[in-house]
């Protein structure tokens, strides 16, 4: 009997370190980014792209939003503290904190030793200069400076404008604000031939905003900084602002960071948000494989580069002689299906250039080998063509059971909505299959905005839509399904008439709904159904039926 309890507790101890070797070699660390705003905020999604990158898949990420963009008082602060507390307080330390601009780096600092003590930290995203180099001096704190290029952007004005006589500032007073107009300001001695102003947004109501926009003459350099609110106080998301700033302006606008720029902004020397967050991921890997952290240096000097809107140098003339060489364009040329919405048209033509092809290789036979590359080029054409929805132009139902069958075999979590436009059959009685097909392409244009490098929506059938999310985290997920229901918030415009367009939409989850791809696209079809049942124009998670 002894010897049989020995040997039983020998068996439990060696299979626990195989687990615990496991455990070990499946998780290299664990780490929480603090984001000063939420994840609505397309920047943030930017920065979530280069820290998981820049930390790869063996590490755990966690997401925490302080969402000062809408809320910014005490009361908030104190409410993200409380719960940031708690919740560290129920979860394994992390080896490491990331966080992202300038109020998430003030929090950190206030409550450092109660919250992250020994814990190594990385900012990014930060445009106080003063806060960063303060914060650096503490051995466990580095990260990379948010440094926005007002001299090159100018610069830049100038080349586009050489006439200009005014550089202006769109700004507001908030944190960012007020750290990025002490620096514009520092460049006026530098352009004394430049008369050097802003348009503060916090002190402008919604009307004066919009008139002094509007207003801008054609001798100035408009740089659109931040604008989360006006007087009237009304909170601006950064996409609002953007769509307001590029409606009203009659000149270009520049920008000093990646977000807008593709949506109606010009562009400029841009900081690569995607890259600060993957080197600040890339230091946090430095610690976490053994670097002492006092010897990773800060980085003062942001990544940068030159990227533009080829869309709006051609609404304003502007040549790309006027422009740096190693300048990035968005929007140079008109994508394969905006060019043609027909199947017939690059179809007709791909058969044209296939049989020129064929006549040129009987009259040339020593080009076989480059009539071999064109067919294949014309295979991939159409490849595409069969994976998407003609009339929308968005992948196609193929194209989703392909994708979505790849991430369950690859046992990669993520979440389907599934979307059913309410009442579509009357938009095709009362008004015509025209306008209905109208609402189709209206919809599915809508849901290509919201595509990223973890979403994408699919034409699944008729008036149905479906979007795959590379996640099935609670808060992401709840994030994108508010986002799939705000595509029906603002009206459609049908037959030259403004109409009120409704959704239903159903949420599923692999792994902890189903394992099966079939029925988890029924689970989604279920809860969106539900929601039609209940009163429609909403979302809802599939919950298994109790009987």
């Amino acid at each position: 009997m002894k010897k049989v309890l020995i040997s039983v507790f020998l068996m439990l101890i060696f299979w626990q370190g195989i687990d615990f070797i496991s455990h070990a070699a499946s998780e290299e660390g664990r780490v929480l980014f603090i984001s000063s705003y939420s994840y609505a905020w397309d920047q943030v999604q930017i920065q979530i792209e280069g820290i998981r990158d820049g930390l790869g898949d063996d590490v755990v990420l966690d997401y925490e939003f302080m969402d000062t963009k809408r809320v910014d008082t005490e009361e908030a602060l104190q409410l993200f503290h409380d719960g940031l507390a708690y919740r560290l307080s129920m979860v394994e330390p992390y080896d490491a904190v990331i966080l992202g601009d300038d109020a998430a780096l003030k929090f950190a600092l206030e409550y450092q030793d109660e919250l992250f003590a020994g814990i190594p930290i990385f900012f990014e995203g930060v445009n106080d200069e003063e806060l960063a180099a303060k914060a650096a001096e503490d051995p466990l704190i580095t990260g990379v400076l948010e440094k926005l290029s007002v001299e090159k952007n100018i610069e830049l004005g100038l080349q586009i404008n050489p006439d200009a006589k005014r550089v202006v500032a769109i700004l507001d007073d908030s944190i960012t604000g007020e750290a990025e107009r002490k620096r514009f300001y520092k460049y006026a001695e530098q352009y004394p031939n430049l008369e050097f102003g802003e348009m503060n947004s916090s002190e402008l109501r919604t009307f004066s905003l919009r008139y002094e926009l509007g207003n801008v003459s054609s001798d100035t350099i408009l740089i659109y900084v931040v604008m989360t609110e006006d007087a009237d106080g009304r909170k601006y998301t950064n996409q609002q602002s953007i769509q307001l700033i590029s409606e009203c302006a009659k000149v270009p606008v520049l920008r000093m960071v990646d977000g807008g720029i593709g949506e109606g902004i010009f562009g400029g020397n841009v900081v690569s948000m995607y890259k600060s967050g993957e080197i600040a991921a890339q230091m946090a890997m430095k610690v976490m494989n053994g670097t002492p952290a006092e010897e990773i240096e800060l980085v003062t000097d942001s990544p940068k580069v030159y990227r533009v809107d080829a869309a709006v140098m051609k609404r304003f003339g502007i040549s790309e002689d006027r422009l740096p060489e190693d300048t990035e364009y968005i929007n140079r040329e008109e994508s394969f299906f905006e060019r043609n919405r027909e199947v017939l048209i690059p179809g007709g033509i791909l058969i044209g250039v296939l049989m020129v092809v064929l006549i040129w290789i009987l009259i040339d036979n020593q080009r076989r080998r480059a009539l071999m590359k064109e067919l294949e080029s014309a295979r991939k054409i159409l490849e595409s063509a069969a994976q998407h929805d003609f009339l929308t132009g968005i992948p196609n139902r193929n194209k989703f059971m392909s994708d979505i069958n790849q991430l369950v075999e690859e046992k990669r979590p993520c979440t389907v909505l599934m979307i059913d436009i309410d009442d579509f059959k009357n938009i095709n009685d009362t008004m015509g299959h025209t306008a209905g097909d109208d609402a189709l392409i209206q919809v599915a244009a809508r849901l290509k905005e919201m595509e990223s490098q973890i979403l994408t929506p699919y034409r699944y059938a008729g008036d149905e839509f479906i979007l795959i999310l590379k996640s099935n985290q609670g808060k992401i997920v709840e994030k994108t399904a508010y986002q799939c229901r705000q595509v029906f918030a603002k009206p459609f415009v049908l037959d030259g008439n403004k109409a009120k367009i409704c959704g239903s939409i159903g949420v599923a989850s692999y792994p902890q709904d189903t394992d099966n791809v079939e029925q988890l696209i029924i689970y989604a079809d279920d809860a969106m159904y539900r929601v039609k049942k209940n009163g429609k124009n909403d979302f809802a998670y599939y919950h298994a039926k109790e009987e």
